[in-house]
């Protein structure tokens, strides 16, 4: 599969200043069907589905929603912190989803790691299959996001 004119303009719409500030690409070059198309391997050799992760990612920051700031400790793995901002983040797909500005950070009890995520990253997750590219603040490697969730 080839990269579209329509994807180009998408890819345009991610860079950094477009849509948010940092964008969705960081030091990342390739074009945008061959970072999707990376993720997407490497989503089905795991034996997993975007949808999977991204739930797992959204039941997180649903929990972490009830602490209004504070940590929340959930199932006894994971301790969530989600921070709200004002104002709504577009969708670079461009077909009108708009998602809160809202910071999630998780840090794994097991693992002492840490992720950092927001509500556009679920979205960007289970309806396009992009995890952001490779150096974006919020690039989330399928691979390393799946073990972090304990879903592998």
């Amino acid at each position: 599969m080839k990269q579209t004119p329509d994807l180009g303009k998408v890819q345009e719409n991610m860079k950094a200043g477009q849509i948010t500030g940092p964008g969705f690409l960081g030091s990342d070059e390739r074009n945008l069907i061959d970072i999707i198309r990376e993720d997407e391997q490497k989503i089905s050799e795991l034996g997993l589905t975007n949808e999977i992760i991204a739930d797992k990612l959204e039941m997180l920051m649903r929990q972490g929603e009830k602490g209004f700031g504070s940590p929340i400790v959930v199932d006894n793995r994971f301790v969530v912190i989600v921070d709200e901002s004002r104002g709504y983040v577009p969708c670079p797909f461009r077909h009108g989803n708009l998602s809160k500005k809202v910071n999630v950070n998780v840090r794994s009890m097991a693992l002492k790691k840490e992720i950092d995520y927001t509500p556009i990253s679920i979205h960007l997750i289970r309806e396009h299959g992009f995890y952001q590219g490779k150096g974006s603040l919020y690039r989330l490697d399928p691979e390393e996001v799946a073990k972090f969730l304990e879903l592998i």
